[in-house]
């Protein structure tokens, strides 16, 4: 008796682990079973757009896993190891060069040629570009981001400015003005502790390729990003930036007390300040695209998450259909009013819930002046490198063109394998 029991227990115990594993029906249920892995807070969303979706494909059942973003890259390169990637993902476009190089990734150009709901028309053009390489297309957009000004309108109209600084002389000219008039804070907040977007942003907004020789160099000491990087320490320099700033606890804080009043971030400050921000500051603070070195709209940076086809994926042409599904502009609208994550559709903008938004405006605009960072896998350690060196420039640790030399010379040893690599074609 003692061993049946036994045996039933484990027969009890298998059938539970296999349950597990295939879901309810099994995978003999004569439908097509296909993984999809999203981050952060899209993940946790996502799924609940997925049940229309098996309603007009019943053939299809779709497996939602739900990854923290702090351990999605990791997971990704320990899953590709280990040939278990699952059939589609989303991929933040950085990471885009790195799968394509690592061959992990489908090409889905002749998948978007036949297809009647994928249109590279439908786009935006700089963030269509983020998933290109070499001609060839690897993702495609599902939700868009970049960087604007948010701005507190008072605190301007009290320095007797009447917009937002349109080019850097205005943005200058506005700085100087808050300073006079609140001589104890800033006009500018920027993180250089943790963050290298606005000096990269600078530098694209005066042409600089920030790498060079078939992005097998850096180019940061360069005409260009040097005379980028002086007007970033301007800032610094005039007092219309706080040069430490890891003692700012709370940006919102810090903005809703008035000790800066320009701010470059993305479109997940929207919600955060609506919420965070005192009823009184409510009609207080907006956003406007970046100024530029001068007349026009300045260029800022290329941003989102996309969708990607697993190069190994036995389901393909399921994956495919769950990604026009979720690229339908109603299909988007229904993701942006879950997440707040802009849609990458251009048609989608059209409607009353994004068109009527005064502080999502400013990132329409902003979204038809967008550059993607350089296509290398690379980019982020080099990203980081852009970062250290700039907190050493602004705290004059480093000259401009000390710190711009110093800072190629890591660029170009964190290249140094694709320079190799190049060679050897």
């Amino acid at each position: 008796m003692m061993r049946r029991a036994s045996t039933l227990v484990l027969l009890c115990a298998l059938v539970a682990a296999s349950l597990l594993v295939t879901g309810c029906g099994g995978e003999n249920d004569g439908k097509t079973h296909i993984t999809f892995w999203a981050f952060g807070a899209e993940g946790e969303h996502v799924a609940k757009l997925i049940p229309p979706f098996t309603r007009e494909h019943p053939e299809i059942d779709v497996r939602v896993q739900f990854i923290p973003w702090n351990a999605a890259h990791e997971k990704l390169l320990t899953a590709f190891a280990g040939g278990s990637l699952p059939d589609m993902w989303q991929l933040g476009n950085t990471w885009i060069p790195e799968f394509t190089q690592l061959g992990a990734i489908e090409d889905l150009t002749p998948w978007a040629a036949r297809s009647k709901t994928i249109r590279e028309s439908s786009y935006f053009p700089g963030i269509w570009d983020t998933n290109v390489m070499d001609s060839l297309l690897y993702g495609v957009p599902w939700y868009v981001d970049t960087r604007v000004m948010f701005y507190r309108s008072d605190l301007l109209a009290r320095a007797g400015v009447s917009r937002p600084p349109a080019t850097w002389q205005e943005w200058y000219d506005c700085s100087a003005r808050l300073k006079k008039l609140y001589p104890d804070d800033y006009a500018n907040f920027f993180s250089t502790n943790n963050e290298w977007a606005p000096p990269v942003i600078l530098g694209i907004q005066m042409g600089s390729p920030l790498l060079k020789d078939r992005n097998t160099l850096g180019d940061f000491s360069g005409p260009e990003f040097t005379a980028a990087m002086r007007a970033f320490t301007r800032f610094f320099k005039s007092g219309w930036a706080p040069v430490k700033t890891a003692q700012i606890v709370s940006v919102y804080q810090a903005f809703a007390e008035g000790y800066f009043a320009m701010y470059i971030t993305g479109p997940w400050y929207i919600g955060e300040f609506d919420s965070r921000l005192p009823d009184s500051l409510k009609n207080s603070w907006m956003t406007a695209p970046l100024p530029g070195p001068d007349s026009g709209i300045g260029l800022s940076l290329a941003g989102g998450s996309s969708f990607v086809i697993g190069r190994n994926s036995r389901h393909k042409e399921a994956a495919w259909q769950l990604i026009e599904y979720l690229s339908r502009p109603d299909v988007q609208l229904d993701f942006y009013r879950l997440t707040g994550n802009l849609p990458a559709r251009v048609e989608t903008w059209r409607d009353s819930t994004l068109a009527r938004n005064a502080r999502v405006a400013a990132f329409f605009t902003q979204l038809s002046h967008v550059r993607a960072t350089p296509k290398v896998p690379e980019w982020e350690q080099i990203a980081q490198k852009v970062r250290e060196y700039t907190e050493l420039i602004t705290m004059d640790q480093y000259s401009v063109d000390d710190g711009l030399k110093a800072l190629d010379r890591e660029v170009n040893l964190i290249l140094e394998k694709r320079r190799w690599l190049l060679r050897g074609r």
